[in-house]
């Protein structure tokens, strides 16, 4: 028996192809549908997974190096990191983040199955990244045995059921209707972009409605404009850098422009085969879902991960990672040269492009082109803020791996947790 729930936790759960898999597979037997339809439904759910993961991993891999450039930019001063690290904290606590996460989710399904709170969380990466969280914030606070995974899976379930149900009518504007809504740690930062694209912007005038000369129109490719932009950030950071550093944080011995088109189309070709995979996925894991929707939790909605919404505003997104770079880059500066940090803190372009070019297809939704420039913005300054403010209260667990992946709901969820902890003692 423990073997098997090691099985389901460490393999299933953490493998997001296969996870949705089995919800869509278990969908269309509910359904009753034929065997061809069944198995055909299955696979193309799953080979629709792989391929918006291999995407996401080119798009990390085509941008990583502008991280490790900025940084040669911005020396940003502060103490350096002496955490017990994320590998040593699962290797440590492995157990109760497993546990944790599958109590939460089991707490998910039975509020979606009697309450009015419908969503499920099917980002099976995320249920486990966040408990892992909440086990390091516990840690900090001294907790230990069972308080410590109680804290967890209580933390986790919260997230996991609000959040969803939070951003949904953001989405449902996006989208026009509430096929699915957002199991990622973009929430905040969504919202955040979302309110300020809706006071400030202009519906009329969406992202992807951006007129081009004739001779321009070419533009109107997500994948060929991606391919310039990053193309250009690269040449302009290259600039900035002296040739030493160019070749410590680019590629010793590749010229500059050729090393710069290559990451500039790699950039454009994970793009495509990202929103392929998506395209793919949602045709069949929707309809599948409506199975478990029709049959054990009546209106459940599926909270999906954020690359889902991308089709519906791809400029968007492209505009979010642009502009929350720069605001970030002179947030980071003024901050970090000011001495506001107790660490150094580094530039988050994989935030920037995942968690805040989705806040840019919420904004554009409530406000237009204005609305995804204003509302990214400011994710992007927030982003600083959350990132340099939770790197302190993680610092003996795994304030390294929030320096790469925070600034986002990992962040300001620990921020809250830490924060609650210290009114009761904790």
């Amino acid at each position: 028996m423990t073997n098997f729930l090691d099985f389901i936790i460490n393999q299933v759960f953490r493998e997001p192809a296969i996870f949705l898999g089995i919800i869509a597979l278990a969908g269309l037997v509910i359904q009753k549908k034929n065997l061809s339809d069944t198995i055909k439904g299955t696979m193309k759910t799953i080979i629709g997974v792989v391929i918006l993961t291999q995407g996401t991993s080119i798009l990390v891999n085509s941008i990583l190096p502008l991280s490790d450039a900025f940084n040669e930019l911005y020396q940003i001063p502060g103490e350096q990191i002496k955490a017990l690290g994320a590998d040593q904290l699962i290797a440590t606590y492995g157990s109760e983040i497993s546990l944790s996460m599958v109590l939460a989710f089991i707490i998910n399904l039975i509020v979606a199955r009697f309450t009015k709170w419908k969503n499920v969380f099917l980002t099976g990466h995320m249920l486990f990244w966040f408990p892992f969280i909440f086990i390091a914030c516990g840690v900090e606070m001294g907790l230990s045995g069972s308080s410590l995974v109680t804290l967890a899976t209580l933390c986790t379930a919260a997230y996991i059921i609000i959040t969803p149900a939070i951003i949904k009518p953001y989405v449902r504007n996006v989208i026009g209707d509430d096929s699915f809504t957002l199991g990622h740690p973009t929430v905040g930062l969504s919202l955040l972009a979302g309110f300020i694209g809706k006071i400030f912007g202009d519906k009329s005038k969406s992202t992807e409605d951006m007129k081009f000369p004739k001779q321009m129109e070419f533009l109107k490719e997500i994948t060929i404009t991606s391919s310039i932009v990053i193309f250009l950030v690269y040449i302009v950071v290259g600039l900035m850098l002296s040739a030493e550093q160019v070749a410590k944080v680019y590629s010793e011995g590749t010229n500059l422009v050729i090393y710069s088109v290559m990451k500039g189309v790699l950039f454009g070709a994970g793009l495509t085969v990202l929103l392929t995979g998506v395209r793919m996925m949602l045709t069949e894991i929707l309809p599948a879902f409506k199975g478990i929707s029709d049959k054990i939790i009546p209106n459940a909605v599926p909270a999906l991960d954020c690359p889902i919404i991308f089709p519906y505003a791809p400029n968007a997104v492209l505009i979010g990672f642009l502009v929350s770079m720069v605001t970030s880059i002179i947030t980071l500066v003024i901050l970090g040269r000011a001495g506001v940090f107790m660490y150094a803190v580094l530039p988050l372009t994989i935030t920037c492009f995942f968690e805040i070019g989705t806040a840019g297809v919420i904004a554009n939704g409530t406000g237009g082109r204005r609305g995804a420039i204003l509302g990214t913005a400011a994710a992007g300054i927030v982003m600083i803020l959350l990132v340099g403010f939770s790197v302190p209260l993680l610092k003996t667990t795994v304030s390294d791996w929030i320096l790469i992946f925070g600034g986002n709901d990992f962040s300001l969820w620990a921020i809250i947790v830490r924060g609650v902890g210290k009114l009761f003692g904790m």
